[in-house]
C-alpha cells in the first residue's frame, strides 16, 4: 500500500538510533524527505552516513533547548520548503531509578527533558505544520505511561504527563490541521539491551537471555521488539491514509500488559 508520504517532509527527533535511526529509514525508504538531528554531532553523521544525502537534513541539537531547536526547523524549511508535513518526537530516555535512589535534580532533568522533547519542536515546527494539507505528529512513548514501574518511577510519571499531553494537543490543534497521536513502545532491542547483556557476563547466548528477559517482563510474543517494528506504526500514522485518526495511542508492546486499556 502506497502510504501517501513520497515527497513529504517529516522531522524526526533523536534520529542517531534506535526508533529514530528506524524510522528515518523506513521514511526515506517511502521517498519522503527527512530530517533529524542528535546531541551528538559525530554519532548522527555516523549513523546516517549512508543514507540518502539528497533526501536528508541532519544537524546536531538537543530538544531542551527551544533557541537551537528553532534554528534547526529553520534550517529545515530552509532545505525542504516552508510545509512540514509530518513530526516525530522521539528524543528522549529511561531514567533505571527507584524512588528512594532519586533525586530533586533527576524529577526535574526527567520532566523537562520529556516535555520539552514535544513542547519544543512543536512550538518551532508549528506554522510549518500548519502549511500542510496532512500534518501529522506522532509522539513516540511508552507502555509505562499506562503500566509504571517502581525501577523507572521518573520516567514512568513523564511519561503519563505526556500521554496525557498528547490526548489534549489533538483537541487543541485539530483546528488547524494538526493531528496528534502516540505510539507506546515496550522492550525494544536496541543497543542498551545487548549493553546490559555483556554487562551481566552470564555467558548465556542472547536470544535465551532475551527470552528469559520477556518472560520476567511478561511479554506475551516471548521476545523484545525491533525498532523497525515501531517505525512502521510511526509511519501509519503519519500517513495522509489515517487522517481520520487523531488523539489516540497504539501500543507496539509485544502485548504485555497489566490490564486493558
Amino acid at each position: 500500500m502506497d502510504l501517501g508520504l513520497a515527497d513529504r517532509t517529516v522531522v524526526v527527533t533523536g534520529g542517531s538510533s534506535g526508533v529514530g535511526l528506524a524510522t528515518v529509514r523506513a521514511l526515506l525508504d517511502e521517498g519522503a524527505r527527512v530530517a533529524t538531528c542528535g546531541r551528538d554531532a559525530d554519532r548522527l553523521a555516523k549513523a546516517t552516513a549512508s543514507l540518502d544525502p539528497e533526501r536528508l537534513f541532519t544537524a546536531p541539537c538537543d530538544v531542551r533547548d527551544a533557541d537551537a531547536v528553532r534554528r534547526f526547523l529553520d534550517a529545515v524549511t530552509d532545505r525542504f520548503g516552508p510545509a512540514v508535513d509530518g513530526l516525530v518526537n522521539n528524543a528522549g530516555q529511561s531514567r533505571m531509578k527507584p524512588l528512594d535512589a532519586t533525586t530533586e535534580e533527576d524529577w526535574r532533568d526527567e520532566l523537562e527533558l520529556k516535555f520539552a522533547g514535544v513542547l519544543h519542536p512543536l512550538a518551532a515546527a508549528r506554522a510549518a505544520l500548519r502549511a500542510s494539507d496532512a500534518a501529522s505528529i506522532v509522539n513516540v512513548n511508552a507502555v509505562l505511561a499506562k503500566q509504571p514501574e517502581t525501577r523507572l518511577i521518573t520516567t514512568s510519571a513523564a511519561r503519563a504527563g505526556i500521554l496525557n499531553l498528547s490526548k489534549s494537543l489533538s483537541a487543541e490543534l485539530a483546528g488547524e490541521g494538526i493531528r496528534v497521536n502516540s505510539v507506546c513502545l515496550g522492550l525494544v532491542d536496541t543497543g542498551q539491551w545487548t549493553r546490559r547483556h555483556a554487562a551481566a557476563g552470564s555467558g548465556q547466548p542472547y536470544e535465551e537471555w532475551q527470552a528469559a528477559l520477556a518472560a520476567d517482563r511478561g511479554i506475551a510474543l516471548g521476545r523484545l521488539g525491533r525498532a523497525e517494528e515501531v517505525a512502521y506504526a510511526i509511519l501509519m500514522l503519519l500517513s495522509p491514509r489515517a487522517s481520520y485518526i487523531t488523539g489516540t495511542s497504539i501500543d507496539v508492546c509485544g502485548g504485555v500488559g497489566r490490564g486493558i486499556l
